[in-house]
């Protein structure tokens, strides 16, 4: 939980970046992209403050594909909003956070199946 919300600093930080940006303004593609980062981040919010990993892995998981459709999103029309170099920045880091957001969920889920499996047995 601690290692994915580690990552989900990197895409708040991109988000507010975006939100803030002129050209948020003027695309309404781009305003969704720091819509749906702040969504996905917004409902681990209370899990995170109660500690509660369970639940914040359930939705971690469960949300996953909003985040990704967000970055995917970014990807596309990043090149056609701004060719500057804080956008491609923008971009690389919320690629390499998605990324990390996913391989952790994944862990986290053999984990889990090893545990099951482990306990299962005489």
């Amino acid at each position: 939980m601690q290692a994915i919300d580690t990552q989900l600093a990197h895409v708040w930080m991109v988000r507010a970046f975006l939100k803030h940006s002129e050209e948020a303004a003027d695309d309404d593609e781009l305003a969704e992209v720091h819509r749906e980062l702040y969504d996905y981040m917004l409902a681990l919010g209370g899990p995170l403050k109660e500690n509660n990993a369970d639940d914040y892995l359930r939705l971690a998981r469960k949300k996953l594909a909003r985040l990704k459709r967000a970055r995917e999103s970014f990807a596309r029309i990043q090149p056609e909003i701004s060719q500057h170099t804080n956008f491609q920045m923008a971009l690389l880091s919320l690629t390499a956070a998605v990324a990390e957001v996913v391989r952790l969920l994944d862990a986290g889920a053999q984990t889990s199946e090893a545990a099951e499996r482990n306990s299962s047995e005489p």
